[in-house]
C-alpha cells in the first residue's frame, strides 16, 4: 500500500481566518499547528482546529487541490467544509489514520 497524503483546512477558533495545505502526516502535522511548533501563518493567526481534510493516493492529485482550493472564496470554501462538518467542529481528535 503506498503513502496518503491529505488536503487539509484548519481555521481559528472564530472561523474567520483559515489554512489550506497538504502532507502526508496529517497527525503529526495538525498537532504542529496546535503546537505551534512552526513559525509562521497558523502561529500568527491562531489558526489550530482541523474542519476539513481529503485523502489522496498521488502526491500531486492533493497538491493540485491544493492550489484549487487556495483561489476558491471563502464562501466557496466555508460551503465545502459544512457539507461534511455543518458546525465547523475540530476534527483532529477524531483522527485515526
Amino acid at each position: 500500500m503506498g503513502k496518503t497524503y491529505y488536503v487539509y483546512i484548519m481555521m481559528n477558533k472564530w472561523n474567520t481566518t483559515s489554512y489550506i495545505g497538504v502532507t502526508s502526516k496529517l497527525d503529526e502535522r495538525i498537532s504542529q499547528h496546535k503546537n505551534k511548533v512552526v513559525e509562521g501563518f497558523t502561529k500568527k493567526y491562531n489558526i489550530n482546529k482541523l474542519v476539513y481534510y481529503e485523502p489522496y493516493d498521488n502526491v500531486s492529485d492533493a497538491i493540485t487541490r491544493e492550489k484549487q482550493l487556495k483561489k476558491w472564496s471563502r464562501k466557496k470554501k466555508v460551503d465545502l467544509i459544512r457539507k461534511v462538518n455543518p458546525k465547523l467542529n475540530d476534527l483532529s481528535q477524531d483522527l485515526m489514520l
